[in-house]
């Protein structure tokens, strides 16, 4: 059995006022007796103003956020899945990109968000994405001292054969950084969540924004741990702070041989038009 900690934030305008909430938030987590401390999309960044945004944008390598959270990793010895920062590419688009840090400060993985949010809500919200952003290109697992972790962000959640793909690697846990919608967040979110868990038969690890931010956007909150046979093991609600979860891998294993689906899927043949 190992330990989780997830960070739920009101991330801001301000990099360095985020990886102060970041780095104290690894520190929490280590004194909680976490193994690993998972936190959300956008962590070190969010801000829906363009061009206010883009004087705090810079390359991985240049990311003081990044090397804020590697540093603190290593000084309180925890691993960190970074759920994802607003990374400067060289062809001048962004990568939401994730994560993750080993104790000795090392990134074991990262990832690029494949499915980009343009959506206009009935609400009046609208949300294009890919104005901004590059999409991601390749799935991703990575061991943990949790077990092998497939990492997704926020949106992807919606698209189900990502998933199939993560667990099919071998992935017994699954990250879901989140920013999610209010509107969205309260019809979907813990649906769509048990229901990953459920289909991977695999533990879903969620760390979410909560919410109103400084750039005017309101976020659903609720980070949660789902186990693999669909029981929430967490949500966190609307409040900002740290979360814990215990992770038992024999869960997975007794969800699997209960209803074996990993065993039991068959490739999806070419669908006949009629």
């Amino acid at each position: 059995m190992t330990r989780a900690a997830l960070l739920q934030m009101t991330s801001g305008i301000d990099p360095a006022a985020n990886a102060r909430i970041l780095t104290s938030g690894v520190e929490g987590a280590a004194s909680g007796g976490a193994t690993m401390l998972f936190t959300p999309e956008m962590s070190g960044l969010l801000d829906r103003d363009r061009d206010r945004a883009a004087g705090s944008l810079a390359r991985e390598e240049d990311d003081r956020v990044l090397a804020a959270v590697r540093e603190a990793a290593v000084k309180h010895g925890i691993w960190v899945h970074l759920g994802s920062l607003a990374i400067l590419r060289d062809d001048g688009k962004l990568a939401n990109r994730g994560f993750v840090i080993d104790d000795n400060g090392a990134i074991r993985a990262s990832y690029d968000k494949m499915h980009l949010f343009d959506v206009d809500l009935p609400t009046g919200e609208s949300w294009r994405e890919s104005n901004s952003y590059a999409p991601g290109e390749r799935a991703v697992t990575v061991k943990t001292p949790l077990g092998v972790l497939g990492l997704a962000i926020c949106y992807d959640l919606r698209f189900p054969d990502l998933f199939r793909a993560l667990s099919d690697a071998g992935a017994t846990l699954l990250a879901v950084p989140a920013a999610f919608t209010r509107p969205t967040g309260a019809a979907h979110w813990h649906v769509l969540m048990r229901a990953r868990a459920i289909e991977a038969a695999a533990f879903v690890i969620a760390a979410a924004q909560t919410g109103v931010h400084e750039d005017g956007r309101a976020t659903y909150g609720h980070s949660l741990v789902t186990d693999p046979w669909g029981e929430l093991l967490l949500d966190m609600g609307e409040a900002a702070g740290l979360g814990f979860a215990d992770i038992d891998p024999a869960r997975v294993e007794h969800a699997r041989s209960r209803v074996p689906v990993i065993q039991h899927r068959r490739p999806i043949p070419t669908v006949e038009a009629l």
